[in-house]
């Protein structure tokens, strides 16, 4: 048994080291032009993994891989990579092979694809599909962006009513265009609105002779068309859901969501979530240095407006710090203790209002218990930072102030940090989008407004 485990932890990390190092032979086998060498190794990638190798690769290596893959490319890739990537390296395959790469893609991901590309590029995609295809795509755009239509696939299984077991088994088998991954038949009626569904499982332990509607699963749940696409991930995520069926206004079944579809929103939304707390919007590793800048330049603006705010309300305290020198040396402590109580908050909130779970119904009692927080904190580190300051200076009034403006700065901090996205959400804006800003610029400046203020009114 040692034994085993021994060649088994051997094989393990000879498999780690190949996986290493295996970025840098697809690059020396690029350099060597050998295509026979390269399309073998990259036979043996998951698609996910080929799609990180271009993210980190130079732009020219890019297309001298797309070249020397060529017809054998698996368009499975492109489904995986950042979609502003796949959109230029489309641009860069020729017409006689784009039609072979997404062939094989359902018609979500081929939407994901031409989605991000100008309207001739777009046409000329759309063009190489088959007919079948090119109408299920052209379809789906007519959807808005960032709704179910969008996200849907129109590969389905769904049989009618009168139906048994029996029969929809040999229909599946005979049909040559079934969805890669399905986990579930959708019971249709003559008008094609969906009553049910029957999951595989069912199907597959009933017999042969047994109706679908004896075992069919009535209580499933319908995706409206129109319905966005936050939304719909909210709705897999509470209610554990695999698949679903998307419906037209007349509830006419017009396509399917999958579980890996909506969990590949949730993912989304919390990446953008996360960037625009961060002030980057919508960026990523791949983009040029200008794109990066640009993107960058209007929140540091933004920053730097905030900060001539801050030193407007330090500047009406000049007397008081040229009086007391160690004014300037704390009073960092002070804005520092309440942009962090705020962003914590901040981040909770933004967090809850994309899960659902803060409501207009819980608001109230949540803005309590944030503003509780911050006032047992604030008492909390007033305590700390008034002994620092006496011990420090030498001035018992001095590490009063500090402690007043503490509690006061990380009262106001949890204030913020909750109002701020409440209140974006209610006007129908991202939560995410400037609430950092907008916090940070609070805390600073009520923490300089608390600790010069209460200087000037104690120590002079």
């Amino acid at each position: 048994m040692e034994n085993a485990v021994v060649i088994e932890n051997e094989a393990s990390d000879r498999a780690y080291e190949m996986d290493s190092s295996w970025v840098e032979r697809v690059l020396e086998l690029i350099t060597a032009n050998d295509q026979s060498g390269l399309i073998a190794i990259l036979d043996e990638q998951h698609a996910a993994d080929i799609a990180d190798l271009f993210e980190q690769i130079k732009p020219h290596q890019r297309s001298a891989l797309l070249q020397l893959w060529g017809k054998e490319m698996d368009g499975e890739v492109f489904a995986e990579m950042d979609e502003a990537l796949s959109a230029d390296l489309i641009e860069q395959l020729p017409d006689s092979i784009v039609g072979d790469v997404l062939r094989d893609l359902e018609t979500d991901d081929v939407v994901d694809l031409v989605e991000e590309l100008d309207e001739g590029q777009k046409e000329r995609v759309l063009g190489a599909l088959e007919d079948a295809d090119r109408v299920a795509v052209r379809s789906s755009l007519s959807y808005p962006e960032e709704t179910a239509g969008r996200l849907m696939a129109r590969e389905l299984v769904m049989a009618p009513t009168h139906w048994t077991v029996g029969q929809t088994i040999t229909s599946l088998r005979a049909d040559t265009n079934l969805p890669d991954q399905f986990y579930d038949v959708v019971v249709v009626d003559p008008m094609s609105k969906p009553i049910g569904k029957v999951p595989l499982y069912a199907l597959l332990t009933a017999k042969r002779s047994t109706p679908l509607m004896d075992i069919v699963d009535q209580e499933f749940r319908t995706i409206p068309v129109m319905q966005s696409q936050e939304d719909v991930a909210y709705a897999f995520n509470q209610y554990n859901m695999i698949s679903a069926p998307v419906v037209d206004e007349e509830n006419r079944l017009v396509g399917v969501i999958t579980m890996d579809d909506a969990m590949e929103v949730l993912g989304e939304e919390a990446e953008e979530d996360i960037k625009l707390l961060g002030g980057v919007g919508d960026e990523s590793l791949t983009d040029s240095i200008i794109a990066t800048t640009r993107q960058r330049f209007p929140w540091l603006g933004v920053n730097l407006i905030t900060s001539i705010i801050a030193s407007i309300v330090i500047s009406q305290f000049s007397t008081t710090i040229e009086a007391i020198v160690a004014l300037a040396v704390l009073m960092p402590i002070v804005a520092s203790m309440g942009g962090n109580a705020g962003t914590q908050t901040l981040t909770v909130a933004v967090r809850a209002l994309a899960t659902k779970d803060l409501t207009p119904s819980n608001a109230w009692r949540v803005i309590r218990r944030e503003v509780l927080v911050g006032l047992f904190n604030g008492i909390l580190f007033a305590a700390i930072i008034g002994v620092v300051g006496i011990m420090w200076y030498g001035s018992a009034m001095l590490g009063v102030v500090l402690a007043l403006a503490m509690v006061i700065n990380l009262l106001v901090a949890g204030l913020a940090g909750i109002l701020v996205p409440l209140t974006l959400d209610r006007f129908g804006m991202d939560p995410a989008l400037g609430s950092s800003a907008l916090v940070t610029t609070v805390t600073d400046v009520v923490g300089f407004l608390a600790f010069l203020g209460f200087a000037s009114a104690l120590l002079l």
